[in-house]
């Protein structure tokens, strides 16, 4: 992985708190004990949790047409249509 820098366990445990400021700011790191590589440090991917309206506007175009007849008969037909009462268990 280009941009993964090689730290060595020590360094892990010494500069822990250096080492995942990094990683939070995106950096990534290959862990070596001994000479070899033994694990790899790598940020998160972040989930995006809001789309913009413009945005959701523009992808809406291009999606395909969607009859509000089919989709409730699935509804229908997959559903579970009793009522569950969290308190009668």
């Amino acid at each position: 992985m280009s941009g993964q820098l090689e730290i060595t366990q020590r360094d892990l445990r010494t500069r822990s708190k250096e080492i995942m400021d990094a990683v939070q700011g995106g950096q990534s790191f290959t862990v070596t004990r001994d000479g070899h590589r033994i694990g790899e440090l790598i940020p998160l991917r972040r989930r995006r949790r809001f789309v913009p309206r413009d945005e959701f506007a523009a992808m809406s175009r291009t999606a395909p047409q969607i009859s509000l007849d089919a989709f409730r008969a699935d509804q229908d037909a997959f559903g579970d249509h009793g009522v569950d009462d969290p308190y009668g268990r």
